[in-house]
């Protein structure tokens, strides 16, 4: 084998795992999170970005309303929710 061969394979290798080690989680998350901001529905319980719980009161194109304290309802960027709570 000559030496740029084995360069060749090398820069094959390193493609290779940046793709199925980077790349690829990160497009899955994505998806994940796109599902999960499509599937949001009014009085499922979130948590936020910011670390808090609350009940989905309005939903708008991007922006949401949660309540986090009985009568203290905030607006705040609908991808700012990061996970849907089990009632």
């Amino acid at each position: 084998m000559s030496q740029n061969t084995i360069w060749i394979g090398y820069i094959v290798l390193l493609v290779g795992f940046f793709y199925f080690f980077m790349y690829r989680p990160q497009v899955t998350r994505q998806k994940e999170q796109r599902a999960l901001l499509s599937s949001l529905a009014v009085d499922d319980q979130v948590l936020t970005a910011s670390g808090m719980y609350g009940t989905i009161r309005a939903i708008d194109e991007d922006v949401i309303e949660i309540e986090i304290a009985d009568g203290v309802v905030v607006r705040m960027a609908k991808a700012a929710v990061t996970r849907k709570l089990e009632a």
